[in-house]
């Protein structure tokens, strides 16, 4: 199957499950394929046919715009190397969860979670600890005997029951001993924070060098700007005051300006955010609901609140034309 194609497919499915999907960002470089939003949920995805392909760059960056979005990064992929993704089975590729579209079916269509995660050493699963502790002691059996017909050592269980996860065949052996379903799904859209390290935040990148003084405008005028390395934007801008968040981009006025400016519209949409993008020289004032704001217009704003009103008029201008 086609990369192309893969993706396409993948849309449906998220669009067959009640998610609302943004453009495809077929631009270059660009962390995501698209952002998709049902509800609450907010998931940026990176859909590819093998998942070596997925870099750390790439990883980090996601991550990046997952906290400043308020998003779940994923990747789904067919296949690692020479073999096939499992089904049922999250995997992990630089602290983004990542699985099959067969677990992405289930998952978005049927409403079954997975069960299973990839780690060093194999395949595990979360144990429901206090569950575990019920049922052992429902049967009058001490830590000792438990670990016994596991074959594991009495503190190995202990463990088990203050939450360690256990591998795909102790699960097993325990749901079996028990006659009951001790294990937990992996919460993916919660960023799966039980079932792999914690890692803080990747650093932002610096800012590119044609960009400083855009960066340095905003700032001044109030806002927190986190620049971007791998995305159809060039930074993502917070004001804190106001919980407002602007995509923003940066260039000349060119064709393939007004395609990132229509995919930032399109993504905007999803994630619900505003999008400017700031150009030297604008024949109209915006593109697809994007603002259009000249450097000079920029550097003579002086707060949040007169950039916010620049880019509510002119996207609303659009939508109302």
């Amino acid at each position: 199957m086609s990369r192309s194609a893969l993706v396409g497919n993948v849309t449906a499915m998220l669009e067959d499950a009640g998610f609302a999907v943004s453009a495809r960002c077929a631009i270059r470089p660009k962390s995501f394929d698209i952002a998709a939003r049902r509800g609450e949920d907010l998931i940026l995805v990176k859909i590819l046919a093998n998942i070596d392909a997925f870099n750390e760059a790439t990883g980090h960056e996601m991550r990046r715009l997952g906290t400043y979005l308020g998003a779940t990064p994923l990747v789904i992929g067919l296949r690692s190397r020479d073999e096939d993704l499992k089904p049922d089975v999250v995997y992990f590729r630089h602290g983004v969860p990542v699985f099959s579209p067969d677990t992405a079916y289930n998952l978005f269509i049927e409403e079954v979670p997975p069960l299973i995660y990839a780690a060093p050493g194999g395949l595990y699963v979360n144990i429901d600890g206090d569950l575990l502790a019920d049922e052992r002691e429902d049967r009058d059996w001490s830590l000792g005997q438990l670990a016994s017909e596991l074959g594991v050592s009495r503190r190995t269980v202990s463990k088990y029951e203050d939450g360690m996860n256990a591998s795909v065949e102790v699960a097993m052996d325990l749901e079996e001993l028990f006659e009951a379903p001790l294990t937990s799904p992996v919460d993916v859209l919660e960023g799966a924070e039980d079932v792999h390290e914690s890692e803080a935040t990747p650093d932002d990148p610096e800012a590119d060098p044609d960009d400083e003084q855009v960066v340095a405008v905003l700032t001044r005028a109030g806002y927190s700007v986190h620049p971007t390395a791998r995305s159809p934007f060039t930074a993502v801008s917070e004001d804190e005051d106001d919980s407002d968040i602007v995509l923003t981009g940066h260039s000349k006025f060119t064709k393939a300006a007004e395609k990132r400016a229509r995919i930032m519209s399109s993504i905007g949409q999803v994630t619900r955010t505003r999008s400017v993008y700031v150009v030297d020289r604008a024949k109209q004032d915006s593109v697809d609901g994007t603002a259009l704001v000249e450097r000079d217009e920029l550097a003579k704003l002086r707060n949040a609140d007169e950039l916010r009103d620049v880019i509510r008029e002119r996207s609303e201008h659009e939508e109302a034309a």
